[in-house]
């Protein structure tokens, strides 16, 4: 999982990196159009647009992890998921699902006050890491690392012998 993530960590740079130079040769080149365009209207969609384009790369990137896990948190809250959830999102040697929810347990968090805790970490060292690797390494660690805690997760429960569900990465 880990080689698949960075090399497609690798690619998904190599490719932002190649827009990036593609869009400012077509900048230049467009520039007199945005001129003669009519500007969009909207006090709510400026505000959103000045909050968003203030934020870092690193915090731009954070955001989409953090909304991931509020949604798998209120997916908890739903008496109707709780089966899917249980079997999906918590890791457990002992169930038929093993490798999808070393993925998707590291979004899943139990209370409150851990998933805050947890994002507000993830947050405060964003910048910071993702100015160092990129935005597409720090998602391909931050992935890896939930799924190799998972596994060193399963090894431990099997040197236990508790086999009973747990969550988190």
């Amino acid at each position: 999982f880990t080689g698949s993530a960075f090399g497609s960590a690798a690619i998904w740079q190599y490719e932002s990196l190649k827009s990036r130079v593609q869009s400012y040769f077509e900048e230049a080149r467009a520039d007199w159009f945005d001129k003669m365009r009519p500007q969009k209207r909207g006090d709510f969609r400026k505000q959103v647009n000045s909050w968003w384009n203030s934020l870092t790369e690193g915090q731009r990137t954070v955001t989409g992890i953090i909304a991931a896990n509020v949604f798998v948190f209120c997916l908890w809250r739903l008496p109707g998921m709780r089966r899917f959830m249980f079997t999906y999102f918590t890791s457990d040697p002992s169930s038929r699902a093993l490798c999808s929810p070393m993925l998707l347990s590291t979004f899943s968090h139990f209370s409150l006050f851990h998933m805050a805790a947890n994002m507000y970490v993830l947050w405060s060292f964003s910048s910071s890491i993702v100015s160092l690797l990129g935005c597409e390494q720090f998602i391909a660690v931050y992935l890896s690392a939930g799924v190799i805690s998972t596994f060193v997760s399963y090894v431990a429960k099997m040197a236990t012998g508790r086999f009973e569900p747990s969550l988190g990465a």
